[in-house]
């Protein structure tokens, strides 16, 4: 179901409690929050409209959902924007005090959409008067009719609960702990949540509500997790298994902000945050940081990334580890900030000056962030390089159930400092070791003097060189560095089998819709297979000889074709690409239909 409403309605909060909920109550969950890059949009047009989109399902389920069941709507433009993806037949329920002539002529509508006859026709059409029944149920409470209007979300949520037999204990609770210290705010609202299950319950235009058991997933404790909280957590979880304190350097931006806002909260853990000046900054903080033996992140977005690439070529220069995450929006410049797409895939490659290989690796999923995070700052450390993690807003915002993991299954990372041999040898902080890492000589032990800076360094020393040679040396070790990270990552999995009509090749958040759509064509009889990408720069060893497996590539993303300009480039197979750049994510119906008109007829089964 999909809630829309102004961007001050409370949609996204609203959203968050149904999800939550819905996983308290088992079932497994994805969401998909949609708002607008303003701070406060034009109130009451379609450009300011908020929605969240919630799928709760007794199975599993990889995506937020193509069509909707169930629509919530609170004026007029929430409406118009957001009716075209409701099923024929389904639930829309609408706020009606919402629908005046002022919210038409700000919605650019003539007349009142919900006496069309398209809308009563097609759908299931619920009036109801949520602004009017809210201010009666909190009348008591002696808030303003301003505030009282804001428990509106609060009578919506409660109604649509009803609809769906989710539990009040866990909103309860959130009321409870969000507005204690205000408890005239905290019982309106408590009024206001239950009046809206009250009213569910005694009208008789709804005739049924429905209920969703609970999914069977693989045993074990569960809570909901979004993907900017599940990365923070990562970070904090990694810096424990190398017994490394967090350094945080970051400069605001959206959708990148909420890792700061949750690392934050975790000074008990060993974590400092920096909010710099600017991004550059934070990128030479993070550079310091470092070189003085820490744990060191910064994140971004794809305009932030642009102003650090000269400083994330000194961090390659210098071979420090580091992670550096890109939680990617639309662009280019400032673009759609709250709209997701895939196109810094090549800036993460190339977008800096001279050969400054590093190697990029991208979560799949909510979830999946939490293990990313490790995994980059595993690889950094093991190869003394800066990691580019690619998220994305559709990741970064959604939210899937998470099973908690147990500290002993977290792989450790074992990270040591050189100290003075005391055999007067001269120390070398560029010779290398199995992993061609150099050693990570913290600042001031004795003994470990040395050079750094952003000048080509001489093999081995590191002293200053200008040699022609040297610089065709180092050039190419760096490159070999990176390129041998493919030995000690995981082989690419596929869904299905291993030839085929068809590989689906995927990367980002483009996963679940992917995978749904696979599963799909599989059942129909297609010999179609999947190949998500979770390491880009080196890709897996045997990536090469799996595209070559298939009759067919098709590469979707939410850009212009980047992997498969990569991917085509690296192995000479002439993949098929399907792009989208409409800030919102893939449908499965239209993968499917792709995949469709790429394979032979199914066989009957």
């Amino acid at each position: 179901m999909r809630l829309a409403g102004d961007s001050g309605d409370g949609m996204q909060l609203l959203g968050t409690q149904l999800t939550n909920t819905s996983a308290l109550a088992g079932n497994d969950v994805a969401t998909f929050p949609d708002f607008p890059a303003e701070i406060r949009a034009p109130r009451g047009t379609r450009a300011g409209v908020s929605g969240f989109q919630v799928q709760f399902a007794k199975e599993e389920i990889f995506t937020p959902g193509d069509t909707l069941d169930a629509l919530v709507v609170m004026n007029p433009a929430a409406l118009v924007t957001n009716i075209q993806d409701l099923r024929k037949g389904g639930i829309l329920i609408a706020n009606e005090d919402g629908f005046t002539d002022k919210d038409f002529k700000l919605a650019k509508v003539d007349a009142n959409p919900l006496e069309a006859t398209v809308i009563n026709d097609s759908y299931r059409l619920i009036k109801v008067p949520m602004t009017q029944l809210t201010r009666t149920a909190v009348s008591e409470h002696g808030l303003s009719p301003k505030i009282a209007d804001r428990c509106k979300n609060f009578f919506a949520m409660g109604l649509v609960y009803w609809l769906f037999g989710r539990s009040l204990d866990p909103t309860l609770r959130f009321i409870d702990n969000k507005f204690g210290k205000k408890p005239d705010v905290a019982s309106a609202n408590v009024a206001a949540l239950r009046a809206g299950w009250a009213f569910g319950e005694t009208t008789e235009a709804f005739g049924e509500s429905y209920q969703v058991e609970a999914a069977e997933l693989t045993p074990g404790t569960y809570r909901n997790i979004m993907g900017n909280q599940a990365l923070a957590w990562g970070l904090v979880a990694a810096s424990k298994l190398s017994k490394k304190d967090l350094f945080y350097g970051t400069y605001p931006i959206t959708p990148a902000s909420d890792i700061l806002h949750e690392l934050t909260k975790h000074k008990n853990f060993g974590v400092r945050t920096f909010q710099a000046e600017d991004e550059i900054s934070a990128m030479c903080a993070t550079i310091g940081a470092a070189f003085g033996g820490t744990m060191a992140v910064t994140a971004s977005s794809g305009p932030g990334i642009a102003l650090k690439a000269e400083a994330m070529g000194l961090g390659m220069m210098l071979e420090l580890p580091m992670v550096v995450v890109n939680v990617q929006r639309g662009g280019p410049s400032t673009g759609l900030p709250t709209k997701t797409e895939q196109s810094d895939l090549l800036q993460a490659m190339f977008g800096r000056n001279g050969e400054s290989p590093i190697p990029v690796i991208a979560p799949r999923s909510p979830a999946d962030c939490f293990d990313m995070a490790i995994e980059a700052w595993r690889i950094a450390t093991e190869c003394m390089v800066p990691v580019m993690l690619l998220s994305d807003g559709y990741i970064a915002n959604g939210s899937e159930p998470w099973k908690i993991p147990t500290l002993d299954s977290l792989p450790q990372i074992e990270i040591q400092h050189p100290v003075d041999s005391n055999d007067g040898e001269p120390f070398l902080p560029y010779l290398r070791d199995e992993n061609m890492g150099r050693p990570w000589a913290i600042p001031g032990t004795e003994g470990l003097m040395h050079r750094v800076g952003g000048l080509e360094k001489e093999h081995q020393t590191g002293n200053v060189s200008y040699d022609p040679a040297n610089h065709q040396l180092m050039t190419e070790t760096r490159a070999a560095k990176v390129a041998k990270i493919a030995d000690r990552i995981p082989e690419q999995e596929v869904y299905g089998e291993t030839s085929g009509d068809l590989l689906v090749v995927s990367w980002g958040g483009t996963y679940g819709a992917c995978l749904t759509a696979v599963r799909r064509c599989q059942e129909a009889g297609h010999r179609v297979s999947h190949a998500h990408l979770r390491y880009l720069n080196p890709m897996p060893r045997n990536l090469g000889d799996l595209l070559k497996s298939f009759d067919r590539v098709l590469v979707p993303e939410l850009n212009m074709g980047q992997l498969r300009m990569l991917l085509r480039s690296a192995y000479l197979v002439d993949c098929i690409g399907y792009n989208k750049v409409q800030g919102k994510p893939f449908a499965v119906s239209e993968l499917i239909e792709q995949i469709e008109a790429l394979v032979p007829a199914a066989v009957a089964v």
